[in-house]
């Protein structure tokens, strides 16, 4: 009588001769171990820290809304100012640019053209490009709503520009074959079918530009991110901890919102 096996083990999927994953695996080890290595440690600033990140917890934990209310309740209104109208802006001129970028829509030169400012936009980092628009004008706002406008160009433009190029073929034939002219195929056969993910995409890139917003701020360009670089340097971690959890508080409202939306919409 034939005995089969009681037990099962899933084979290797990668690589399946054992020497070799053992091999693999002792080499992984003595590169995380010569990795860590290589890594300065200074363990009294390490202790330091430890100590400082312990004070933010505790004022974390016992957040201060009243002392600096004034400062926080301005930053919060600049932000809000700056995500909404970098968003609004943002769309509108990622909108022409995204369908310059679609393939199937547009001629050659345009694409290339449309697709050399979505990579410029994509390649820079907020940060980086908030600093050198606060450079250029200055601290303030204006230069969080240009950064955030500039970022919304490339996030907006790249997904919509792929959407278009991933439409329903057949839909786009039958409008050209009645002999409607661009703009009616681009009205008739590509909005229908692109305008959902439009709006959750703006709904989405909403989101992501409050987030940013505080975090352009910390380098001048407006926006609570400058309340909270303020109260982190004065070593008031209980006001950091309130406008932390405003920022939270408000990116949840965002996401829910926004979620509740594009479940609607679609």
């Amino acid at each position: 009588m034939t005995s089969y096996p009681t037990t099962w083990r899933r084979p290797p999927q990668i690589v399946t001769d054992r020497r070799w994953r053992l091999v693999l695996t002792v080499a992984v080890l003595a590169y995380l171990v010569l990795g860590l290595g290589s890594v300065e440690m200074n363990w009294a600033r390490i202790v330091e820290g430890g100590e400082r990140g312990m004070r933010f917890i505790r004022g974390f934990l016992q957040p201060d809304f009243s002392s600096r209310w004034k400062d926080i309740s301005n930053g919060l209104i600049e932000s809000l100012t700056i995500t909404l109208t970098s968003t609004v802006v943002g769309v509108a001129i990622s909108v022409p640019i995204g369908i310059g970028a679609a393939r199937n829509l547009a001629p050659a030169w345009v694409y290339y053209i449309c697709r050399s400012i979505i990579a410029v936009s994509r390649a820079l980092q907020e940060v980086i490009i908030a600093i050198f628009l606060v450079a250029m004008f200055g601290f303030g706002p204006f230069a969080g709503f240009l950064t955030l406008s500039f970022a919304t160009i490339g996030f907006i433009s790249k997904l919509l520009a792929e959407d278009i190029e991933d439409i329903d073929e057949a839909q786009a034939e039958a409008i050209r074959a009645t002999g409607a002219s661009w703009l009616q195929l681009v009205n008739y056969a590509i909005q229908p079918q692109v305008m959902p993910r439009l709006i959750g995409l703006s709904l989405y890139r909403l989101d992501i530009n409050f987030r940013e917003s505080a975090v352009i701020g910390i380098v001048g360009a407006g926006g609570i991110g400058g309340t909270l670089n303020t109260a982190i340097d004065r070593y008031e971690y209980d006001s950091a901890g309130a406008i932390l959890l405003i920022i939270i508080a408000i990116v949840m409202v965002a996401e829910y919102s926004s979620s509740y939306l594009r479940k609607f919409l679609q």
